[in-house]
């Protein structure tokens, strides 16, 4: 698993704390998050690269079409 650097975190951390008008208290759940959000994504990037090499259906498993007739 790759580590998240804490810069990224911090930074997202306080992306949130803005976009909720700037609470008082909420510094741990907001770290939290932001580490739970850039994690997903990291995770999504990594799922989305190997749905690219995924392999491709044999041309007997796909339904064929005919034209005319």
């Amino acid at each position: 698993m790759r580590e998240i650097p804490l810069a990224a975190i911090r930074a997202r951390a306080y992306d949130i704390w803005e976009r909720n008008h700037r609470p008082d208290g909420y510094e741990i759940q907001f770290w939290l998050l932001a580490e739970r959000e850039l994690r997903a994504e990291l995770e999504g990037r990594r799922d989305a690269a190997g749905e690219d090499a995924a392999p491709v259906p044999a041309t007997g498993d796909a339904p064929v079409e005919t034209v005319g007739g």
